[in-house]
């Protein structure tokens, strides 16, 4: 756990690791761990994890019938709401004590603000239970959009790579019917990715699910759709489709930034293009290519 915390920043690791420590009866007295009506506890809108699998809520509910809670929820004081709770980590447990039937449930109280609460949210699903690729796309839009926070601020709190965050992020682009498939499993983010900046990108993702083609296949299939799209356009610079290594450095580079990239060569001279979504972006990239130093010095 300690390795996956490495980016966090120390107040929010400092949360988890006291919710954690709180679990043994040592640590019950020291941090001052409550009972709390369940019904007092509610989730928190701003959730990243919008699924919660039926089978692995049953098996907890189960162990928890046996053994009770063993590590306390986070709660805050629920905005607005007077004696009522909100859950800031933990509700799979909540759900799962629910089921079995506990009347009252282990918590520790913090007072935290909405962009804390949402940070350890993403954090404790992210690192403690996997979510799915569309459901960590829209935590992280939701701190960038409601706190102004850059991906690569966003990279430093939950312990991810920028690259990463990024081209999360480019998930949302998606089509609605597409981001439908990969919530519900049946396309992987590599598919996902595959399907970016395509105008038929439904369509094809319906034959990817169909015929349950790998992301190399899926990959493939998007750039011969990218090839005709181009072939199609008059007047296109270049004319053509783009060769192998043109390909490959775009998404390379693609990689790297976390940006749409494109190479525009004619015999040896052409264009490179590099479309950004955000100001923060913009200004990321215009860090980096200044080496670090503000732009203009």
């Amino acid at each position: 756990m300690a390795e996956g915390r490495r980016g966090l920043g120390r107040g929010l690791s400092a949360l988890l690791d006291e919710v954690q420590s709180a679990s043994t009866p040592e640590g019950r007295r020291a941090t001052g761990v409550l009972e709390i009506p369940i019904e007092l506890i509610h989730p928190n809108p701003d959730q990243p994890r919008r699924k919660f699998a039926i089978e692995e809520l049953a098996e907890l509910a189960e162990s928890i019938r046996e053994r009770g809670v063993l590590q306390p929820i986070l709660v805050r004081t629920a905005p607005g709401q007077e004696g009522a709770y909100q859950i800031v980590a933990g509700e799979r447990r909540w759900r799962a004590s629910q089921q079995a039937g506990l009347r009252a449930i282990p918590v520790l109280v913090r007072e935290l603000g909405d962009q804390e609460v949402m940070e350890v949210a993403l954090i404790e699903n992210i690192q403690r239970a996997d979510l799915n690729a569309l459901e960590e796309a829209r935590g992280y839009e939701a701190v960038a959009r409601r706190f102004q926070r850059s991906p690569d601020a966003i990279a430093k709190v939950v312990g991810k790579s920028r690259s990463h965050v990024a081209n999360t992020l480019r998930l949302m682009r998606l089509p609605g019917s597409v981001q439908d498939h990969l919530e519900a499993g049946r396309l992987t983010a590599g598919h996902a990715r595959a399907l970016l900046d395509l105008d038929d990108a439904p369509r094809l993702a319906e034959r990817i699910v169909k015929h349950g083609l790998s992301v190399r296949q899926a990959e493939a299939l998007a750039r011969t759709a990218k090839g005709g799209t181009k072939r199609a356009r008059k007047g296109s610079p270049g004319g053509g489709s783009k060769d192998a290594n043109t390909r490959s450095l775009e998404a390379d580079l693609e990689e790297v930034l976390g940006m749409k990239v494109e190479v525009r060569d004619i015999g040896g001279a052409g264009e490179l293009r590099i479309a950004y979504e955000t100001l923060e972006q913009l200004d990321d990239l215009c860090r980096r290519l200044s080496g670090g130093a503000p732009v203009g010095v």
